[in-house]
């Protein structure tokens, strides 16, 4: 019979761990991450550097000014706000607005929208979906042959999208507000793959390709390209904020999981639903066990544990109720050696930390086990 439970008084997320690779809107994504419990190992992949000096910027901006676009395509909000601040610091932001409010202006996204009205413009449409192969659909239907087409780059590749305008007739002027670089230390992006690679995250979050991509390319640099895929295939989940972002993980065989919204909220929504659906949940000793990340939940209280009470418990869990030898444990304890009253150590404090003595058994000469309920309910079967 089970204790009945509490209502939790932790966040859904409490006892995982995620890594955040976003360079802009980092802070406000590990806050969000962090008020629902869970640990965040920051790491921005890449860094933004405004282009406001950039001659290629002030050359485009010089070309529309003197003759107008029939379209202009708007990508993102902090782009577009930086193209209309890099023209007033010219001289030329009046100049820019004035051409622009007579050209038909395409938005991606609300974000944009509000860039765009916050200048003094009028946006003609915006895709639903927030993406930029529903704009693309949308011209190549109307037609564009013909049509100078001018398309706020977002220092990203768009797969496909001007090559497309291109090949449909179009002229096509980039508007390069800014680029994203590697960034200027490299050492928080290491220790994010090191960690993926140890299977010390339960979850790492990308909200741009070039981040994804970046991550992917340090860690081929490092030699671990092979074990950082290994980890991302099967034990971390890599939860993207959309299909755009996803593309370099996919290339690479990795499956991902994306919110319907494109949006930081409903990102984090996301892993609050699919990080607690993939922890082990077991009924033993009359106990409720889940087994996250960094912790455990025993009746639905949290439990944290150390490190190698974490491998203990892991170990023992992968075959629940059958015992398991201390030759075996010392190998999934990190960096042991071969003294096995390490295990004895470990295990102490493994039991001590969740709080339930009986939840492991000591089965004398022969190792450990989870004393697992073999008549409970199934409810109660693997999350």
């Amino acid at each position: 019979m089970y204790e009945e439970e509490q209502p939790p008084e932790h966040g859904p997320l409490a006892g995982f761990t995620v890594g955040v690779t976003a360079a802009r809107r980092a802070d406000e994504l590990g806050a969000l991450l962090e008020r629902r419990g869970a640990a965040v190992l920051h790491a921005p992949a890449l860094r933004i550097v405004p282009l406001a000096d950039d001659s290629e910027l002030l050359t485009a901006t010089k070309d529309i000014i003197g003759r107008a676009p029939d379209i202009t395509v708007a990508t993102t909000a902090i782009g577009f706000r930086g193209w209309v601040e890099a023209a007033d610091g010219w001289g030329l932001g009046e100049d820019l607005l004035e051409r622009l409010r007579g050209v038909r202006i395409l938005a991606r996204g609300p974000k944009v929208k509000g860039a765009i009205r916050a200048a003094g413009l009028t946006e003609e449409w915006s895709p639903v979906s927030e993406s930029m192969a529903e704009v693309l659909d949308r011209l190549m239907e109307e037609g564009v042959d013909g049509l100078r087409i001018a398309v706020q780059l977002h220092g990203e590749p768009l797969p496909g999208f001007v090559e497309s305008l291109r090949a449909g007739g179009a002229e096509v002027v980039g508007v390069p507000v800014y680029r994203w670089l590697p960034p200027e230390d490299i050492g928080p992006v290491d220790r994010l793959i090191d960690a993926t690679v140890a299977r010390a995250l339960d979850a790492v979050t990308f909200t741009s390709a070039p981040a994804a991509a970046s991550l992917l390319s340090r860690a081929e640099e490092r030699g671990l390209l092979e074990d950082l895929l290994a980890a991302l295939g099967h034990d971390v989940l890599s939860a993207c904020v959309g299909p755009v972002t996803a593309l370099p993980l996919q290339a690479h065989g990795i499956g991902t999981v994306q919110p319907e919204r494109f949006r930081l909220g409903p990102l984090v929504q996301l892993l609050c639903r699919e990080l607690p659906a993939r922890a082990r949940a077991l009924p033993v000793a009359g106990h409720r066990l889940e087994i996250r990340g960094h912790a455990a939940l025993v009746d639905g209280v949290l439990r944290p544990v150390p490190p190698a009470g974490m491998s203990l418990l892991r170990a023992l869990s992968r075959r629940p109720g059958w015992v398991v030898s201390r030759a075996e444990l010392l190998r999934a304890l990190p960096g042991t050696g071969r003294d096995e009253h390490a295990v004895e150590t470990a295990m102490a404090r493994l039991r001590s930390a969740l709080g339930a003595p009986k939840l492991i058994q000591t089965v004398v000469k022969r190792g450990y086990r989870l004393a697992l309920d073999p008549t409970a309910e199934s409810g109660c079967g693997d999350g």
